[in-house]
């Protein structure tokens, strides 16, 4: 079953499968290779993490996301990943500031070449390795459920004109903050990250709007 729950979940955050899709359990099993069985149990594994929602009498449906909601799952993420970038700053190895100092010379390079989709990875990148380096497990697990739940939001807050220049100076003093080796710097510098996304959110939701 864990491959099928890996499939749908990895159909669902590169946007294969979209927000209200409706998840046939039929077409499924035929795409996986799984048995209906399998499907199933992985559609309520799916269910648990947040990302499909089940409607009664319509089956499964990829989950969609209301900018509300977006705003809260940031708001947790706020003060969980200034815990993580804490704990990171008090655990970082000179070979993991090293790294994170490379990271941080490629964002640069990104964002002078107008490389969008680059510094998206390269953000990607970096807030997992802060995860890794903090060694904070529990916090790891729940930002990594909390990122998937809001993966389509992350992906329009990428591609916002203008984001990467905004975040960049950003993610350089979590950076510098984690190398330093200052607990408190860095949990300053991830939540002051974090409440820009929250502050930015709203602009993107109305640029949407018809």
């Amino acid at each position: 079953m864990a491959d099928v729950v890996d499939g749908i979940r990895e159909a669902i955050l590169s946007g294969e499968f979209v927000p209200n899709q409706r998840l046939i359990e039929a077409d499924l099993s035929e795409q996986f290779a799984a048995s209906r069985a399998g499907v199933r149990a992985a559609l309520a594994e799916l269910a648990n993490e947040g990302l499909i929602e089940r409607v009664q009498n319509r089956g499964a449906r990829v989950r969609a996301v209301s900018l509300t909601e977006a705003v809260e799952i940031s708001e947790v993420r706020m003060v969980i990943e200034g815990l993580c970038a804490a704990k990171a700053a008090a655990r970082a190895t000179e070979s993991d500031a090293a790294e994170l100092r490379e990271i941080g010379a490629q964002m640069r390079a990104a964002v002078a070449s107008g490389d969008v989709l680059g510094y998206s990875r390269l953000n990607e990148r970096l807030h997992r390795r802060v995860r890794e380096i903090s060694g904070q497990r529990t916090a790891s697990d729940v930002l990594e459920r909390l990122r998937a739940q809001n993966v389509r939001h992350q992906f329009r807050l990428a591609m916002h004109p203008g984001r990467p220049q905004a975040s960049l100076p950003q993610h350089l003093a979590i950076i510098d903050a984690i190398a330093a080796g200052d607990p408190d710097a860095a949990e300053r510098a991830a939540r002051a990250h974090l409440r820009s996304v929250i502050e930015t959110l709203p602009e993107i939701d109305r640029r949407r709007a018809p």
